[in-house]
């Protein structure tokens, strides 16, 4: 599977074979579900908390006495009806996160990468590093490209000046290799691989 090649300007650098293993994937809606789902559920802090009966402050002191009030029986003042008190069930920290096989968040990713590139989002870069980190030299070359809505990609190691540039940018964002995910990649129009990139990507996923 060959796929040009161009530079920042826009300009033509040859062509690069990507692997079917990773980039040949039919589409699977469902997998990619899974894994978004996944993530975001492990993103959420859980650290929603509200006072039970035992822990709001008021007296203990039963407020009537249980028979001939001729009103209803109750015990102290902290009960869930009575304003102020604790709450019934009520949330209490804890983990969201959910469990999903290692071999099928690989999957994923793989299927995310293959559906940019079925669908003509995928662009390969053969470099995104910048000599000056200046957002509007860059924002001139993205809309050169045609980029509104894009995630790059690069290598492990993200170019300084490329990475200071691209942050002020509406809805472009640069991720390391290592940090490539499916709901990054799905959640932006165009996906942006640098060689460096493509090349991890295949080690890591083939």
């Amino acid at each position: 599977m060959e796929i040009a090649v161009t530079t920042l300007e826009n300009k033509d650098s040859g062509k690069l074979t990507l692997s079917k293993d990773v980039f040949g994937l039919p589409p699977r809606a469902d997998l990619l579900q899974r894994y978004v789902i996944w993530q975001l559920a492990k993103r959420q802090q859980g650290t929603h908390k509200t006072k039970t009966y035992g822990e709001v402050a008021g007296s203990t002191r039963k407020i009537v006495k249980q028979k001939g009030s001729g009103g209803a029986r109750h015990g102290g003042i902290r009960a869930p009806q009575f304003r102020g008190g604790g709450k019934a069930f009520g949330p209490v920290p804890r983990s969201h996160a959910i469990d999903l096989p290692k071999k099928v968040r690989k999957l994923a990713l793989k299927t995310a990468l293959s559906t940019k590139l079925a669908e003509g989002k995928l662009k390969i870069v053969d470099a995104a590093t910048l000599t000056v980190g200046k957002t509007k030299d860059l924002a001139s070359k993205l809309k050169g490209m045609g980029l509104e809505s894009a995630l790059v990609i690069d290598g492990n190691v993200l170019d300084e000046n490329f990475a200071r540039a691209i942050r002020a940018i509406h809805n472009v964002d640069v991720l390391p290799e290592q940090g490539a995910n499916v709901y990054d990649i799905l959640r932006r129009d165009t996906l942006v691989l640098t060689k460096a990139a493509v090349e991890a990507l295949e080690a890591r996923l083939k």
